[in-house]
């Protein structure tokens, strides 16, 4: 998958094009991305996605469900050949005719384009679907609209997931997704309490810029150099430590080693209760083997586990 970040580049290529931020790539995104892959697989056109980084808050866009690198790796596994992405403050000067003309014709050599229905682009978001479909026109090119799409009837977007991590519920977060919520932080160095308990955990930061799920103990699944194991996942304060400040701390089942520096997958299941106060770090030890193992069965019975 080639990755352009720079708007003066220019594709030798022509493209099908599906516009959007594209957070999390949710079921109803890759209903468009899929739309767009028929139009290029019939037409012989380069399938290409249009999306940006943000570098700084945008009050029309809530916190990040995946970041760059997750969303990269969710593009190539769908089979994007264009991934291209610019940073907001790069493009969003241009009116939604220079964005057109300058960055779909003239950089990304866009001959059809697709978008949902609540798309906008350009300086202060003057451009919308219908202003676009008026500007394809113009430009020449194949414009269509793609409707939204619905799950349990609600209208799945990025803010349903959003809200469906905050409230905890693992098992609707992952069917909007399409597969479990997953975070790939890299470890950093803790207290190490969790090592002296013969428990050690991986700790993980969320950035200030990423939406953060409820507090609580989860089932989860982290991978280690391609090998998928049962692991136990406490996201909140620490309280039983006295703890302050928010942290993601994950127990791996019969995993030992140093994994520091190193982004790790962890992706989540299932929640199984919230933050608790333990009396003793024997009980907070206890309670994580517990868990521990519990995600283990769950994993294992969901057949979420490589058979060894």
């Amino acid at each position: 998958m080639l990755e352009i970040n720079d708007i003066s580049w220019r594709n030798d290529k022509k493209c099908a094009v599906a516009l959007g931020y594209f957070d999390g790539v949710h079921i109803a995104h890759q209903y468009l991305i899929k739309e767009m892959e028929k139009c290029a697989e019939k037409e012989g056109l380069q399938k290409a996605i249009f999306t940006f980084t943000k570098s700084i808050k945008l009050g029309h866009k809530g916190k990040d469900i995946y970041n760059r690198e997750q969303k990269k790796e969710v593009m190539d596994k769908i089979g994007i050949e264009l991934f291209y992405s610019p940073d907001f403050s790069v493009f969003s000067s241009l009116t939604p005719e220079e964005f057109v003309k300058d960055v779909l014709v003239d950089s990304m050599g866009a001959k059809a384009v697709f978008c949902g229905e609540n798309f906008f682009f350009g300086k202060n978001r003057r451009g919308n679907v219908r202003v676009l479909a008026q500007l394809c026109d113009k430009y020449g090119l194949e414009f269509n609209k793609v409707d939204t799409i619905e799950a349990d009837g609600e209208i799945v977007s990025s803010t349903l997931v959003r809200n469906t991590l905050e409230a905890g519920d693992m098992e609707k977060a992952g069917k909007l997704l399409g597969r479990p919520y997953a975070v790939n932080f890299e470890v950093v160095h803790g207290k190490k309490i969790g090592r002296q308990m013969g428990t050690p955990t991986i700790n993980q930061v969320y950035p200030d810029s990423m939406c953060t799920p409820k507090p609580g103990v989860y089932i989860t699944r982290t991978t280690v150099d391609g090998v998928m194991y049962a692991s136990a996942t406490g996201f909140g304060s620490r309280p039983t430590v006295n703890g302050t400040s928010i942290t993601c701390e994950t127990f791996i089942k019969g995993f030992d080693g140093d994994l520091y520096g190193r982004k790790i997958k962890v992706e989540f299941f299932k929640y199984l209760f919230g933050s608790v106060k333990f009396d003793s770090l024997k009980e907070l030890s206890r309670m994580i083997t517990d868990s521990a193992n519990k995600s283990r069965i769950f994993l294992e019975n969901g057949g979420y586990l490589d058979k060894k």
